[in-house]
């Protein structure tokens, strides 16, 4: 499943480009693209495991970027 979602309070694109590189090691994280201009990331795992993945990428953006807040 490959789904965009709106991103709330990301301040910098340095902080975008670390969420980016922590979410892609994440275990079932196929792709992942954060665009700090659009404040959008666009998050691609097996279709059966997105809700559960999605949790953890929240868990890991919080710890980088503690204000951010994923609109799905």
């Amino acid at each position: 499943m490959k789904k965009t979602m709106k991103l709330q309070n990301l301040d910098c694109a340095n902080c975008a480009a670390k969420i980016e590189n922590a979410v892609s090691k994440l275990d079932g994280v196929d792709s992942v693209k954060v665009n700090f201009m659009w404040q959008k990331m666009t998050l691609e795992t097996p279709d059966d495991q997105f809700d559960t993945i999605l949790e953890s990428v929240k868990k890991t953006a919080k710890k980088i970027e503690p204000d951010l807040v994923i609109l799905t």
